[in-house]
């Protein structure tokens, strides 16, 4: 076989013959048609029968593929993931098509998109390379490849994702009945767009004193209150748990730290330049250890600590080269949620003796999916707020200043706002005025200015520099300077001003920072928060952090103020302040348009109800079916009690978004007291579930008749001796202690005294504890039994779960 090929006709061929005999087949095209996946799709199944890794990534640009194209992929075997790139109007054009074995890999690249034509009788042009010819480029096609696949723009392919794309599909296809000639014309008007580049970071620049000992390194500050929680955690018998600590208290050397106590060690992140910055922190705590990269180019897999991107770990054939006992430990860094999935296949696959996830996003809403993969136990948590008020952070001094721009005019495509439309409204010399008037205005020394884009950092860069200021550009295609030299001339003062996109939300450091310049739209909180925590840092002749924000009615703007509320999290009486309450030595002024402007868009703020819903949909949507109750409240943006609060039961809500049958419908309705009598009979230990749960272990047929106290007593005592902590919450005062060692009777004299009677007082009749036996005071009809104990099954597992949930930490 050649080494590099031409292929200009009879692709099919070439890619059935690497189909039937790779270990790990990848392949990315911008549409995908019926007739291509008949050609592929037998091919496809016997791979994935003998354990291929598959993964097919289609677009949805102009809704060329077809949605049945896409149901017939996912069907062909269960162990092929298919995920659509969600284009939002922005053009997508790969075709490419990757196989590796064990040593050897082929990769074709060029015009031919999975349909009849292009694989058969079309006149296509393609490349096709052997891994041997250059290793490093295969490495990074196969990379890119996967960070595009997990990408934020990419959903899964699944019944509930086909149902929207199918809608879509079919609304475009009805309003361009002449799509030949209109795909023409939105190619031409392409041309004529700025290029869309998507911010790269470097690698990373490591700044600390190269003086210091590596003994020297101990927890500081947060760090120690945080490793006593995580220590504890472990010792309670906790398999997995999660650190929410703010930007600039060391998370990484946190969980260094705790490393200590373990053998062999995995470090999962999603981008390299933290894996290399991560091993450096490690290495500092732990100088007697070996540390080895693991990112598909570097596979040093046999060091003490293994440093691995996920998107490496993503491939079966990378992740089947560890043992699945080979690490005591997985430090899984903060991720994004399109990722999520690969988390949960390489977590699967792996059992460590313990889990830990750190993150510095503050909100569930941002960090849900490091809460799933934790099974929602926080170890500790502190907030950058919570840091300010300890002397840990620096002070703020946040000033809103006005944005005259009316994002309602641009077009939202899903999770950002339209590259093209936004440039025209911000490459003003009138906002870039504006924006250096309020600079001016508020600005100390040294100053980050976090722009939308690297137009619009160029843009204003130049224009500060025509002022007389000294300030660069620094992004992926800035050339004429790099990032360390232009940090170290900040810092000497030769410079008043960075101009960047997202080089500087994480993993690097610049502490002399005094100044934050936010000239952007807030899209993501997530981002935000990171982009915050960069002039927090203490630093010698530091008094305070000054934060020019410029605010319009762009998305999230009403409730980004919330992230500097040193009340955040309490019960508050009456209407929330517009102006939050913040910790001593810090102040938010806000123009007074912002304030006006703050209250609008709070008046208009989506209905509780319908926000339930559509962070639900979210949910079955990634899952591909309806919810269980504990999915929904380890992975929805909305808290589980949210929706108990508001409908009194999952069901109910269930009930109410129309997502039961009529079969359902009418089950619910008569059976709904019991189901609400679950969901909020109180748990001051966690008894009442167990017994329940012990009832429910019985199987559907059975689950509802009477049960004894001595019935219950075996499960009952084997539920609380199997963890240590549920033992230690539960079962640890003076009386209880003395049943560690099982003794029937006095259990089920437990039983009795506690959850059975009290329950039964409780209840209003819906269950009574009478001669010795628990029942439920109502009949379940012939047919019933396994919906209900179903409902029944799902609400017990939740509460029981969340009642478990390590809290720790602080409370804010």
């Amino acid at each position: 076989m050649s080494k590099v090929e031409f292929i200009k006709s009879g692709l099919i061929k070439k890619l059935q013959e690497h189909i039937e005999t790779s270990a790990t087949i990848y392949i990315l095209t911008s549409f995908v048609m019926k007739s291509g996946v008949e050609f592929l799709k037998e091919p496809l199944k016997r791979a994935a029968d003998r354990g291929a890794d598959i993964k097919i990534c289609a677009g949805d640009y102009l809704y060329v593929t077809q949605p049945e194209a896409l149901r017939q992929l996912a069907a062909i075997h269960p162990n092929i993931e298919v995920r659509l790139w969600k284009s939002d109007g922005v053009s997508f054009h790969p075709k490419a098509y990757l196989f590796e074995d064990r040593e050897e890999g082929y990769f074709i690249i060029g015009s031919s998109n999975l349909s009849r034509s292009a694989l058969t009788s079309g006149i296509e042009w393609n490349i096709g390379m052997r891994k041997c010819v250059e290793e490093n480029v295969f490495a990074d096609v196969m990379n890119e490849f996967l960070a595009l696949f997990y990408a934020q723009q990419t959903v899964q392919v699944n019944e509930e994702t086909l149902k929207e794309y199918e809608k879509q599909y079919g609304e475009y296809h009805q309003r361009h009945v002449n799509l030949v000639r209109q795909w023409a014309e939105l190619e031409e008007v392409e041309l004529m767009l700025p290029v869309e580049q998507t911010e790269r970071a470097e690698e990373v620049e490591v700044i600390h004193d190269p003086s210091a000992p590596y003994e020297a390194i101990q927890p500081r500050f947060a760090q120690i209150e945080a490793l006593a929680q995580l220590e504890a955690t472990y010792e309670e018998g906790y398999e997995r748990a999660m650190v929410v600590m703010a930007t600039g208290l060391g998370k990484t050397y946190l969980a260094a730290f705790f490393a200590r106590h373990f053998g062999k060690v995995l470090f999962i992140a999603h981008r390299e330049e933290i894996l290399h910055q991560a091993k450096q922190s490690f290495a500092r705590v732990m100088p007697g250890k070996t540390f080895g990269i693991y990112d598909g180019k570097i596979k040093e897999g046999q060091a003490d600590v293994v440093f691995a991107s996920i998107f490496t770990l993503s491939m079966k054939k990378h992740l089947q080269a560890f043992a699945q006992d080979e690490f005591d430990l997985i430090v899984v860094d903060e991720f994004h949620h399109a990722a999520a999935k690969s988390y949960e296949r390489v977590l699967d696959y792996f059992k460590p003796k313990f889990l830990l996830g750190i993150t510095a996003t503050p909100d569930r809403n941002d960090h849900k999916d490091v809460y799933a993969i934790c099974d929602g136990n926080v170890a500790y948590r502190i907030d950058f707020i919570e840091a300010v008020q300890r002397g840990w952070l620096a002070p703020f001094r946040y000033y809103g200043v006005y944005d005259e721009t009316d994002y309602t005019k641009i077009t939202w495509r899903g999770n950002r706002y339209d590259e093209a439309e936004l440039l025209q409204a911000q490459l003003r010399v009138e906002m870039a005025e504006h924006i250096l008037r309020a600079w001016e205005t508020h600005k100390q020394t040294k100053t980050l200015v976090f722009c939308s884009s690297i137009q619009q950092a160029d843009f204003l860069s130049n224009y500060f520099n025509g002022k007389n200021y000294r300030t660069v550009s620094l992004h992926s295609k800035q050339v004429q300077i790099t990032r360390a030299k232009a940090i170290e001339m900040l810092e000497q003062g030769e410079l008043d001003a960075i101009f960047t996109v997202d080089l500087f939300n994480e993993g690097v450091d610049i502490p002399a920072v005094d100044t934050l310049l936010f000239v952007r739209p807030t899209e993501s909180l997530t981002i935000f928060t990171q982009q915050v925590g960069r002039g927090l840092r203490l630093h010698d002749g530091k008094d305070h952090c000054v934060i020019i924000d410029l605010i319009g009615n762009y998305r999230n703007a009403d409730v980004k103020l919330q992230l500097f509320d040193a009340r955040r999290g309490e019960k508050k009486k009456g209407k929330e302040p517009t102006i939050p309450t913040v910790p001593d030595h810090c102040f938010i002024d806000l123009d007074v348009r912002v304030v006006n402007l703050l209250e609008e868009m709070r008046r208009k703020r989506q209905p509780r109800r319908e926000k339930l819903l559509a962070d639900y949909l979210e949910v079955k949507q990634q899952l591909g079916r309806r919810p269980t109750y504990l999915e929904l409240h380890l992975h929805g943006r909305s808290e589980a009690t949210e929706y108990k609060s508001e409908f009194k039961s999952y069901v109910g809500f269930l009930y109410w978004a129309g997502e039961l049958s009529e079969r359902e419908e009418r089950l619910f309705l008569q059976y709904e007291p019991w189901l609400v009598e679950v969901e909020r009979t109180t748990m001051t230990k966690s008894y009442k579930m167990v017994v329940l749960q012990a009832m429910l272990n019985r199987g559907p047929a059975r689950w509802h008749e009477p049960i004894t106290p001595i019935e219950a007593a075996p499960f009952f005592h084997q539920y609380f001796m199997e963890k240590e902590y549920r033992k230690r919450i539960d079962f640890s005062d003076g009386e209880t202690k003395r049943l560690w060692q099982y003794d029937e009777q006095k259990v089920a004299k437990l039983i009795a005294k506690m959850p059975m009677t009290k329950w039964s007082g409780s209840s209003q009749g819906i269950v009574s504890f009478e001669n010795n036996a628990f029942s439920l005071n109502f009949r379940v009809a012939p047919g019933d039994e396994d919906t209900l104990y179903n409902w029944t099954q799902q609400i017990c597992e939740y509460r029981l779960h969340a009642y478990f949930e390590r809290k720790g930490g602080s409370v804010h």
